[in-house]
């Protein structure tokens, strides 16, 4: 069964690849051509509805219309822009809620963050995202919408997408993974260039390597695993799931995944002024990854106004770098981008929800 034969279930074209539209045309009574055009529209000149796809027959886009067919794309509410240009974007769904995505531009390339779900059920305490919970995950269509919005607003075609957004990317694997194929194939941004972010989730990694591998045929992708400390207390402490998958098991579970994929693994690291940032904690991280084909990236905390953990200094971070350096393990400090408009991931989603309540 092909992604259009489901199109009773989900009315959106986008996410459906070029064989799929030109099937879809074909099951309409079309040309097979037609598809290739629904492709270029949507993929390529970033058509918003049916209607806006004139190059269709108007009786096809009236028919479409009524038949419930539609794009898929997603209204915006709200964006902010930063000083550093770093692009910040609330887009509303057809059911009400509301996506965060984040486009971070530099010289050479252009990032997009995108979510997988609104809202996330990990309950991490540095996070503002978790705070209101979960409300459901993201369809493709979703997920795609956000990187082809910042290539739209910016002007400028997405080099890169990491999936460190709202959510947990591995509580909705099979969109995700989806939305990557349709990443690679469609609006042509390369596996190697796609990060995938998880807290950990418990029996997951190994299944994740087996499904990426069916679905795309060799994983390429990296993933990203947040530790975001260096021992089983401390990681409690601050990541409440953690009490259900100990760290230790977390590395096995890391370990059999790269065994699967081949795929060298990057560990998040939030250093959390006077929590996780001393010296020996440095030491434990090093000790805890040593001998692993990884990468660590150290992330400086964004403050946000419901918790006291406090960002770092320079020189704290500098020299937790230095002592892992130290110590041979491959690391590097992510630059914080976007920080005069409420940088810390949810932030701006959680002020535009208070807002309407106040309304």
């Amino acid at each position: 069964m092909t992604k259009s034969t489901q199109l009773t279930c989900n009315s959106f074209l986008l996410g459906l690849g070029l064989e799929d539209l030109e099937e879809f045309a074909r099951q309409e009574g079309e040309k097979s051509f037609r598809g290739r055009q629904l492709h270029e529209w949507i993929y390529e000149k970033g058509a918003k509805t049916i209607e806006s796809i004139t190059v269709l027959p108007k009786i096809w886009r009236d028919s479409l219309q009524k038949k419930g067919i539609n794009v898929g794309r997603l209204d915006e509410i709200n964006r902010v822009v930063a000083q550093d240009l770093t692009l910040k974007l609330l887009k509303g769904t057809s059911d009400g809620e509301i996506i965060e995505t984040v486009g971070i531009p530099t010289d050479k390339r252009l990032t997009v963050c995108v979510s997988s779900q609104i809202g996330c059920p990990m309950g991490c305490k540095f996070c503002a995202t978790g705070k209101g919970g979960l409300m459901r995950s993201l369809d493709v269509n979703e997920i795609l919408d956000q990187v082809i919005s910042i290539r739209e607003r910016m002007n400028r075609r997405p080099t890169h997408v990491v999936f460190m957004g709202m959510g947990e990317p591995l509580l909705n694997i099979k969109n995700v993974l989806d939305s990557i194929q349709c990443l690679t194939n469609d609006i042509g941004i390369g596996q190697r260039r796609i990060t995938v972010s998880t807290v950990g989730i418990p029996d997951t990694l190994p299944h994740l390597a087996k499904l990426a591998n069916e679905r795309l045929g060799r994983v390429k992708f990296t993933l990203a695993v947040s530790l975001h400390a260096p021992n089983q207390d401390l990681r409690k402490s601050i990541i409440p799931s953690a009490s259900s998958y100990p760290i230790t098991t977390l590395l096995k579970d890391c370990k059999k995944y790269l065994e699967l994929t081949g795929r060298r693994i990057s560990f998040e690291y939030i250093l959390l002024g006077g929590l996780n940032d001393r010296d020996i904690h440095a030491e434990q991280l090093a000790d805890l990854v040593s001998g692993f084909q990884s990468h660590v990236n150290l992330i400086a905390y964004n403050p946000i106004s419901e918790e006291a953990f406090k960002r770092p200094s320079k020189s704290r971070i500098n020299s937790f770098k230095e002592l892992l350096e130290n110590k041979g393990i491959a690391v590097s400090i992510r630059a914080s981008r976007g920080r005069d408009q409420d940088a810390a991931c949810g932030q701006l989603r959680r002020q535009q929800i208070d807002k309407m309540k106040v309304i």
